[in-house]
């Protein structure tokens, strides 16, 4: 776990449409400023499936001649943050070839419990808890407070050491613990502001610690004396924070869907619209019919990661020349 001070960390704060918000440290980054004829990369959240369908899209890309990876932003979120350290410290290939030689693993524990272990919860399912929370929100900034709130009321007494172990388990998964030299950005939301926050290497956040905050659901991830709560609740892909670069291929496990009313304009189309507004060229992958069966009903099963994997390598392979022209 960083150990820094957090009043000596650096990390920048936004509202919902990326611009800076108030409350939390904002440096100047040290990298550039999104140009026109930057390429973006925008990896959206999914679950453990959704994790190995954007490695394998990502690797059948690559293996017909098209290597996203070389884009000049990449933009994680949730469990798109890690796919986005996987393949900056990895080749895609191997990367998918690991998928599908881990050892099979099969749920014995409620969705979510494989966390390292979570923190006490109160006896109601955290699904049907923030769905309520959503429906009884007034619009998108109050849905995060209340969900934070909500995840530092079950914040119980094991929450730091939960955050600990999450930490290593997503540690364990990086081909690397540094931040890459390319830009890449990592979303979360502070839980007691309901801010959005960005990461990059110039936040002063470790990567892990980043990347943990990005992936923990509704559970209060701790970094100092801060908690935070999943990327996805600012909005699932946040293809938005692209603004400025020429081009954007955004996946989407989820399939641009969204929980929240469609006024509130988070769902990825809003997105797509709001960056070909802005002059952005964007692109969108979201799961076939194959790869949505290889998912099933729980994204959170490991057991599905190397079906979701293939289903995706086979997607990325048929997609990579229709993408050609718009990527290079």
């Amino acid at each position: 776990m960083n150990t820094t001070p957090f009043s000596t960390l650096h990390f920048t704060s936004t509202t919902a449409t990326g611009q800076p918000g108030s409350g939390l440290n904002q440096p100047q980054s040290t990298m550039p400023a999104p140009a026109a004829h930057d390429r973006a990369l925008v990896l959206g959240g999914g679950g453990s499936a959704g994790n190995a369908w954007l490695i394998g899209v990502i690797a059948g890309l690559f293996d017909a001649g098209m290597d996203a990876t070389e884009a000049d932003l990449s933009i994680g979120t949730s469990a798109g943050s890690t796919a986005a350290a996987q393949i900056a410290g990895a080749s895609p290939s191997q990367l998918f070839a690991d998928i599908l030689a881990a050892a099979p693993t099969t749920r014995t524990r409620p969705p979510g419990s494989d966390r390292g272990g979570m923190p006490p919860r109160p006896a109601v399912d955290p699904m049907e808890a923030t769905s309520r929370i959503i429906a009884a929100a007034a619009d998108a900034p109050d849905m995060r407070r209340r969900i934070g709130a909500w995840a530092l009321e079950a914040d119980g007494s094991s929450a730091g050491s939960w955050s600990t172990r999450w930490r290593a388990t997503v540690a364990s998964r990086l081909p690397s613990q540094l931040w890459p030299q390319r830009r890449v950005l990592m979303t979360a939301v502070d839980a007691r502001t309901g801010e959005p926050v960005m990461f990059d290497s110039s936040s002063g956040v470790d990567l892990a610690d980043a990347i943990a905050a990005s992936c923990s659901s509704s559970i209060a991830y701790r970094i100092g004396e801060h908690r935070f709560i999943d990327g996805g609740y600012r909005r699932n892909e946040n293809a938005d924070l692209a603004a400025g670069c020429g081009r954007v291929l955004v996946l989407s496990p989820l399939g641009g869907r969204t929980r929240h009313p469609l006024g509130w304009g988070l769902q990825l189309a809003a997105q797509v619209q709001e960056l070909r507004a802005g002059g952005s060229r964007v692109e969108t992958i979201v799961p076939d019919a194959e790869s949505l069966n290889a998912f099933g009903t729980n994204l959170m099963n490991p057991s599905t990661r190397p079906p979701a994997a293939r289903a995706g390598y086979e997607q990325g392979k048929v997609l990579a020349g229709e993408l050609a022209d718009f990527w290079h």
